[in-house]
C-alpha cells in the first residue's frame, strides 16, 4: 500500500502508463528519484523541426537530476537495456518509441523484435521502469500506421502487464495502483 507523499518500493519492473499529459512520466520520475544510480533511456526519435515536441522534450530534460545517466536508445532498445550496469535503476520513456522506430516491419519481424525486447526485461536483474502511452482511449486513427502503432502498443503492454511487480495507471495527476485495484481479464 503506498501512503500520500511517499515512494512506493521498487524491485521488478513497473509499468506506468496513461494518456498524454496525465503525469505519467512525472510518476515514473518520482518512483525512481529516490535512488543514486538511474539510466534514464529515451526511446523516441528526434523530430527535427517539430517546435512543440522539442518542448516538450525540454520539459523532461529540465526535471531530469543531473547525476542520472541519459542514452538514447535508437531503435535499438535491447541494446541500451543489455548495456546497463546492473547496479542502475532504468527508466525507459517510452515504450511508443520503440514501436514507432520498428512500425515499418511486417508482422514476423515486429513479433521477433517484440519477443526479443520480453525476453530481455525478463533477464534483466536491475529494476525498471517503463512508461507507456495508452493510445486506445481517443480518435480511432485515421491511417493505417496510427491503427497499427495503437495495436502494437497496446498488445506490447498486456504482454509486459504479467512481469510486471507494479503496474500505475497516471491520469489527471493521480497515480492509481492496478495491482491493488484491477481484477485480470480472462
Amino acid at each position: 500500500m503506498v501512503v500520500a507523499n511517499t515512494i512506493p518500493i521498487l524491485n521488478g519492473l513497473t509499468l506506468v502508463s496513461g494518456p498524454s499529459r496525465g503525469g505519467k512520466s512525472r510518476w515514473a520520475e518520482h518512483l525512481v528519484k529516490q535512488f543514486k544510480s538511474v539510466t534514464y533511456i529515451a526511446t523516441s526519435p528526434r523530430r527535427a523541426g517539430d517546435k512543440n515536441w522539442e518542448q516538450r522534450l525540454e520539459k523532461h530534460r529540465n526535471r531530469r537530476p543531473k547525476h542520472w545517466s541519459v542514452i538514447e536508445s535508437g531503435p535499438d532498445l535491447k541494446k541500451a537495456i543489455i548495456q546497463m550496469p546492473r547496479s542502475d535503476i532504468v527508466l525507459i520513456e517510452a515504450l511508443g518509441g520503440f514501436v514507432a522506430w520498428h512500425l515499418d516491419q511486417p508482422s514476423s519481424n515486429w513479433r521477433a523484435l517484440k519477443n526479443d525486447l520480453l525476453q530481455t526485461i525478463k533477464q534483466h536483474d536491475a529494476s525498471i521502469v517503463i512508461v507507456i502511452e495508452e493510445t486506445g482511449w481517443g480518435v480511432v486513427p485515421s491511417t493505417s500506421n496510427g491503427g497499427l502503432f495503437r495495436d502494437r502498443l497496446g498488445k506490447l503492454s498486456q504482454e509486459l502487464e504479467p512481469l510486471a511487480s507494479n503496474s500505475w495507471l497516471v491520469i489527471q495527476g493521480r497515480a492509481l495502483n492496478l495491482k491493488q485495484l484491477g481484477i485480470a481479464v480472462p
